[in-house]
C-alpha cells in the first residue's frame, strides 16, 4: 500500500437543492447545468415538468414512470455510458416516497410478505436498494445535481400592512434521513429563489444566502472543483498553531447583550468562534457572502443562518472562507 499527494483537479459535482413546489429547484438546477457546460441529461419524475423550460435550456431528457432506486441506479449508469457532462435527477424524493415502486413502497410490500408484517425486517431488503442507489450518484463520473422536495408547512406572519398572511416554508427533505451528507453542497431554496446553504464542503460558500444562483456560483464551485487549470497559489505562510475550539463552544453561545445588536453580536461571535480579525473584514466577508453593499442593511435573518449554519458548526470552514475573502481583497487593493 502506497499513499500519495491528495489532489483536487476536475473533480465532478454532487450539488442537493432541498425546497418546497416553486421555490425554483429544477429551474435553478437547469440553471447551474448550463454554466456548468458540457451536454446535459434530466430524470424526471415529475411527470414532465422540467421539458416547460425546453425554450430556455438545452438539455435531453427521460421520463420515469417507476421509482424504484434501482431505476435511478439504471438512470445514472446510462447517463454515463451516453456521455453527459451533467445529469440532473428531478426529484430524487421520488426515490423514496413515489406511488410506484418507490423506497417505502417496496418496505411496505416485503412487510405484506412476511408472516410477522414486520417493516424492520423489511428494511434489509431495501436498504442494500437504497445504498447501491447512493453509491451510484457519488460515483457517477459526471456532474450530479439533484432537487429534493421538502416537507412542506404554512406560517401565519404579520405583512407590512399589518394583516396576517400564511407564507408556505420549506421543512425537511423528503428522503431518508441522511442522505444530504453525501453531496458536496446542498441548500434549501426558498419562496423567494434564495438558496441557502446549509452544507458544503466549499470552503467559499459556507453559509452563504444567494438569490436566484446563477454564473457567479457556478464560477465559485469550477473554482473549487479545479477545473479551468489550477487556481493562482499564494506562497506559503507561517502561522501559528491555533487552539481548537470545544465542541461546546462551537455549538452555542451566550445570547447579544440587551444593548447590542445582532450586527455587534455576529461579529463577536465570529471572533471568538473561529478567530476572525479584524471586524472591518468580518463586516466585508458578510457583505461578499451575502451580495449585500452595506454591512448593516444585511437582514438579521441572514447573519443568524451564517452565524449557525457556518461559523459554529464549521469554525475551521468559515475561517478558511474569511481568509479567501481577505486575499482576494488585498489582491483587489
Amino acid at each position: 500500500m502506497i499513499f500519495k499527494r491528495a489532489t483536487k483537479k476536475n473533480s465532478k459535482l454532487r450539488l442537493g437543492l432541498i425546497g418546497p413546489a416553486g421555490s425554483g429547484k429544477t429551474y435553478t438546477a437547469l440553471t447551474v447545468a448550463k454554466h456548468l457546460g458540457g451536454r446535459v441529461a434530466l430524470v424526471d419524475s415529475e411527470n414532465g415538468s422540467a421539458s416547460k423550460y425546453a425554450n430556455l435550456f438545452d438539455f435531453d431528457v427521460l421520463e420515469l414512470q417507476s421509482f424504484s432506486p434501482t431505476d435511478f441506479v439504471n438512470a445514472i449508469k446510462a447517463a454515463e455510458q451516453a456521455g453527459y457532462d451533467v445529469l440532473i435527477i428531478d426529484s430524487l424524493s421520488h426515490a423514496w416516497s413515489g406511488k410506484q415502486n418507490s423506497a417505502l413502497e417496496l418496505v411496505d410490500r416485503a412487510a405484506a410478505r412476511s408472516k410477522s408484517g414486520n417493516s424492520f425486517a423489511a428494511w434489509r431488503e431495501v436498504t442494500p436498494l437504497h445504498n447501491k442507489m447512493v453509491d451510484a450518484i457519488v460515483g457517477a463520473n459526471l456532474h450530479v445535481i439533484a432537487t429534493l422536495r421538502s416537507k412542506t408547512e404554512y406560517v401565519i406572519e404579520e405583512n407590512e400592512r399589518g394583516k396576517k398572511v400564511p407564507r408556505k416554508v420549506g421543512m425537511a427533505p423528503i428522503q431518508r434521513d441522511g442522505l444530504e451528507y453525501e453531496f458536496d453542497v446542498v441548500g434549501d431554496m426558498d419562496w423567494e429563489n434564495r438558496l441557502i446553504v446549509t452544507k458544503t464542503r466549499c470552503p467559499e460558500l459556507a453559509g452563504a444566502v444567494i438569490h436566484q444562483p446563477g454564473k457567479e456560483f457556478v464560477d465559485m464551485l469550477k473554482a473549487w472543483l479545479g477545473e479551468g487549470g489550477e487556481p493562482e497559489q499564494e506562497p506559503p505562510k507561517r502561522t501559528e498553531p491555533v487552539a481548537p475550539i470545544p465542541e461546546s463552544n462551537a455549538k452555542s453561545s451566550p445570547p447579544p447583550a440587551p444593548s447590542q445588536s445582532f450586527h455587534e453580536h455576529f461579529l463577536d461571535e465570529c471572533q471568538r468562534i473561529a478567530r476572525m480579525s479584524p471586524r472591518d473584514d468580518v463586516r466585508g466577508w458578510a457583505c461578499d457572502l451575502t451580495r449585500t453593499e452595506k454591512y448593516d442593511d444585511i437582514p438579521e435573518e441572514y447573519l443568524m443562518r451564517l452565524l449557525d449554519g457556518g461559523v459554529r458548526i464549521k469554525p475551521d470552514a468559515a475561517l478558511a472562507s474569511f481568509r479567501a475573502h481577505q486575499s482576494r481583497a488585498s489582491k483587489a487593493s
